[in-house]
């Protein structure tokens, strides 16, 4: 964009993408609202969230940081009011609003990256109470290498999770949660976010689901006895990060008639090809293989003895786009599949 100002480099590269930010703007209420960014950064979440409110405030206390977001919403977001300040003391006296988005830092006062809740900065565990004076509607972004479940213990509420993958690379953790809502649970969203192949941007490939469902799920197992995955029209699937953040191991199986490999091999099994499976799906051309040795083939191991990297070398391979040999547990047993990819609907990418 013309005459726009970038920060220094830490804070690109903890700003969000732009398909992650306008995810977030369809999580909002209906127009108008008003929306409060407690740790506004380079200010890539506030533009988009911040489209079509009524108001909406920026809040960041690193000068230089806001000095380039007032730059660049001069005239592109001119209803946007920049705060020059600390979160906590803005949130103090701030007024009510409908929305309260924040990005808790996830880095201490060494720069070393934290792995709890309790130890980002602003304390969200601390100020929970207060945020829930000050607006409807919570939104709190997380790192993915925080632990959902663990996190969720420590919060008091319902909150809706959702799991976001950009073209099946997870990118970051979104907790909801609304003022008053009377739901018991909360739903977990696994969001793939793929290349919209009819026009630009990205679309959502959502998987929803409550970690009720996953507890009580009925999950098949391969079972050598009846195997008949040398039959033709066997396929192999693997669902999207976003799912496997979500641990919806047993349910993947339940929803779409799958037999799961092994209890930790996260990979399923089946003669009929799923349509839109969320995920990558094979055909398998030979199993169990006696010898892979010099052919070309890409390579993926789940629950395996050996890297992918480290069976490649074993096996001398020269790479493919066509073919991919997985190793993998099944059942009890580590196993050579020689597969060809399915490309499908983008679900699957």
């Amino acid at each position: 964009m013309q005459d726009w100002w970038y920060p220094v480099r830490l804070s690109c590269e903890q700003c969000s993408s732009e398909a992650t930010a306008v995810y977030k703007s369809r999580l909002l209420p209906a127009a108008p609202f008003s929306i409060t960014d407690l740790t506004g950064g380079y200010g890539v979440d506030t533009y988009f969230m911040s489209e079509h409110a009524r108001e909406a405030h920026y809040v960041e206390r690193n000068e230089e940081l806001s000095k380039i977001v007032a730059h660049n919403f001069e005239k592109t977001r001119p209803h946007v009011h920049i705060h020059n300040t600390d979160a906590l003391a803005y949130l103090s006296q701030m007024s009510r609003c409908d929305v309260i988005y924040l990005d808790p830092a996830r880095r201490n006062q060494h720069g070393s990256k934290v792995f709890r809740l309790e130890d980002c900065e602003p304390n969200v565990i601390d100020i929970l109470p207060i945020l829930r004076e000050k607006a409807e509607l919570i939104i709190i972004k997380l790192s993915p290498m925080l632990d959902i479940t663990q996190v969720l213990e420590r919060l008091e509420g319902i909150w809706d999770v959702h799991i976001l993958a950009v073209k099946n690379e997870v990118k970051e953790v979104l907790l909801v949660s609304a003022c008053g809502s009377t739901d018991k649970q909360g739903v977990v969203y696994a969001v793939n976010l793929v290349p919209n192949p009819s026009e630009e941007g990205y679309m959502p490939v959502v998987f929803a689901m409550t970690r009720e469902e996953e507890r009580h799920a009925q999950c098949q197992y391969y079972d050598a006895r009846v195997d008949e995955l040398s039959a033709e029209g066997a396929y192999i699937y693997e669902p999207n990060a976003a799912i496997i953040k979500a641990g919806a191991f047993k349910l993947v199986s339940e929803r779409y008639g799958l037999c799961k490999m092994a209890p930790n091999t996260h990979l399923y099994l089946s003669k009929k090809l799923v349509i839109d499976f969320p995920g990558r799906v094979w055909q398998i051309m030979d199993y169990p293989i006696k010898d892979a040795k010099h052919c070309h083939a890409s390579v993926l191991t789940r629950n395996y003895p050996l890297t992918a990297e480290q069976l490649r070398k074993k096996l001398k391979l020269k790479e493919s786009d066509i073919y991919t040999i997985i190793g993998a547990r099944l059942a009890d047993k580590p196993t050579l599949f020689l597969a060809k990819r399915i490309h499908q609907h983008s679900a699957s990418r």
